[in-house]
């Protein structure tokens, strides 16, 4: 983990240092985070910082706790999110360490959105609601815990306050209601003197720089796998900590669900975020919610492999479980709004018809998917990411959610989850992957690198092989994907796979092509998850979706630098959705955003390599080798 870091005093006095007061502090930040996480603070969060930090020093040296230890932007364990300030010091009852959390906000007004406790509008702040600020930093706690070795057993020794000190109690009074316990509080300006006493209350007046040692060097336990716990998550609401824009989505729909019902009205929930950003989480953690509370949902997906892996590990052992996993062409005879909730997870995959050559005559029907979608529930909930449409057809998008939506004359919710998790929570992994493709509009650089992400190059696929089973041999998760370049061939009469992806006298074969496994290699739908998986090479309708701790992608002859930039090869594709139907635009979007998914699939580390000899050194300028 990384944070700015100083003591309260020494914080203090660089916030008053220099010829302008307090620019020299957010500087100091601002060149922190360009250096160790390659973040450019928007001059919003520098203003934040100039505005609340000193604040906050001071009122620590005030409360005689100035060795008290401040870690300002604290990066959370996998994620890119960031908490304002953690503080780390001595608990002043038992000696041990402690840790607060502290959430800085500059709102001078602020109430209740529409009388829900977990919502808020802010004044000076108008469109969607904000999540309540103590359940903000109360995610930020559990999480913390969750994740970080130094508090396995003792989530006690972590505590979260929500500072307003720019409000008055009476222009924030209904925001109290959220203050349940006394390990998260809030104060405001008013209570300037009751938040000194808590300080002192917590605190011992003793350094706490070995505190933040231990917490800044602490181990990061692997993150809970989304499939291994979906069946809890199900049966038990507190599998998974939802954080910030995460939590304020899952808040927003159930606002939502309570609100169609009691004005039997409908409205759409759209939540757009990147690869590993917890679109995933947050569509099982509404199905445990809302299957408890005894509302009518269901999750729904266009993959297959998604779906079946869903089916199988949530649903073992339990038809009622499985049953709450469909497809997105299973509502083509749905009852208007017969369902309370809809839950449209990977919606980037929606398609212009549910009808497909398997489709029964009785259920054919030319009406678009996202209308069956839209009408099939009182409250469609929408989770999707644009650049990870990969096929022909794919019709997902916001603006074509939207505009169904208008058509009906239906309120519609959207929210970004603009924060990674998966990739490390390497945000600046993912904006290299979108300008190496030219998704971005930009052209590729260099990886500058990022002390919680691992990205190189491997100079064969030999190599690649290598490396990726290095980490398996260690423990963690790894698979190998590829490019849709080569022909991909039923199983042998021997129960055998074919190698059909061979580069220079070195051959794997794809993924299983069907439902059953084929010796010790599981079936297409469980090669990401299934011991076995590692000795195929998967492809993008078996990967997208899912997430492993290392990742090894072969870019392929589809995708090479000519003249120095990336362009497509439609011709070197083999895949049949590219043969036929498409524009060579069409073509150069889909595959550009195939390996947008191939590349994101890993949480530690990708390897990369390509079969093109002039990509290959391109490859290797930008990164460095394994």
């Amino acid at each position: 983990m990384t944070a700015f870091r100083h003591s309260a005093e020494s914080l203090a006095k660089l916030a008053l240092d220099g010829s302008v007061p307090e620019r020299r502090l957010s500087k100091a930040i601002e060149e922190h985070l360009r250096r160790t996480s390659h973040i450019s603070p928007s001059p919003g969060e520098l203003r934040s910082w100039d505005r609340s930090l000193p604040i906050l020093a001071r009122d620590l040296v005030d409360a005689g706790l100035g060795d008290v230890e401040m870690l300002v932007e604290y990066q959370l364990p996998l994620t890119s999110k960031r908490a304002d300030v953690v503080l780390a010091g001595v608990d002043r009852r038992t000696g041990d360490d402690l840790y607060v959390v502290i959430e800085l906000k500059q709102w001078s007004q602020a109430e209740l959105f529409e009388e829900d406790p977990d919502l808020v509008l802010v004044e000076g702040m108008p469109g969607a609601p904000k999540l309540h600020p103590v359940l903000q930093v109360q995610g930020y706690c559990d999480y913390i815990a969750d994740f970080t070795g130094a508090l396995e057993g003792r989530s006690d020794a972590i505590r979260g306050v929500a500072y307003l000190h720019n409000a008055a109690d009476l222009d924030v009074h209904d925001l109290y209601t959220a203050v349940q316990d006394l390990r998260t509080r809030m104060f405001t300006k008013s209570r300037r003197g009751a938040f000194l006493d808590y300080l002192g209350d917590q605190f011992a007046s003793r350094p706490g720089a070995d505190a933040a040692d231990r917490l800044l060097s602490s181990a990061i336990r692997p993150s809970k796998k989304l499939l291994k716990l979906a069946a809890q998550e199900i049966k038990d609401r507190e599998q998974f900590v939802l954080l910030a824009e995460q939590q304020l989505a899952y808040e927003l729909v159930l606002h939502c669900v309570d609100s169609a019902r009691r004005a039997d009205a409908k409205e759409v929930v759209i939540v757009t975020g990147g690869p590993g950003s917890g679109k995933s989480v947050i569509a099982l953690s509404l199905l445990g919610e809302l299957s408890r509370q005894g509302r009518a949902v269901m999750h729904a997906t266009g993959s297959r492999s998604f779906t079946e892996t869903l089916r199988r590990v949530p649903g073992k052992g339990s038809s009622k479980v499985k049953n709450l996993f469909k497809y997105f062409n299973s509502f083509t005879k749905a009852e208007r709004n017969d369902l309370d909730v809809l839950i449209c997870d990977e919606a980037h995959r929606i398609r212009e018809t549910s009808q497909n050559r398997y489709t029964p005559a009785n259920l054919r029907s030319d009406r678009r998917q996202v209308d069956e979608l839209i009408d099939a529930a009182r409250v469609p909930v929408f989770l999707l990411d644009e650049h990870q449409v990969v096929r022909p057809g794919e019709m997902g998008t916001v603006a074509e959610i939207r505009t169904h939506a208008a058509a009906r004359g239906l309120r519609v919710h959207a929210i970004s989850l603009d924060e990674q998790f998966r990739c490390g929570g390497s945000r600046a992994y993912e904006e290299w992957v979108l300008r190496l493709l030219g998704l971005d509009g930009g052209s590729p650089v260099p990886w500058a690198g990022d002390d919680h992400f691992t990205v190189a190059s491997a100079k064969t696929p030999q190599e690649l092989e290598l490396a990726l089973r290095a980490k398996l041999d260690a423990g963690y998760s790894a698979r190998m994907t590829a490019g849709f370049c080569w022909p991909w061939s039923e199983p042998r009469k021997d129960d055998s796979l074919v190698h059909d992806v061979r580069i220079d006298g070195w051959s794997h074969p794809w993924n299983v092509k069907g439902d059953r496994a084929v010796g010790t290699a599981p079936a297409s739908a469980l090669w990401a998850t299934m011991d076995g998986g590692f000795d195929q090479v998967g492809c993008v309708y078996t990967a997208q979706g899912f997430e492993y701790d290392w990742n090894g992608v072969i870019v392929g002859p589809d995708l090479v630098v000519r003249d120095g930039r990336f362009v497509t090869v439609r011709g070197a594709s083999k895949d049949p959705a590219l043969t036929r139907g498409t524009t060579d635009e069409q073509a150069d979007r889909l595959i550009r955003n195939t390996y947008k998914v191939l590349l994101t699939r890993g949480m530690v580390g990708t390897f990369i390599h390509s079969v093109d000899p002039e990509t290959q050194a391109i490859l290797e300028q930008l990164l460095p080798n394994r």
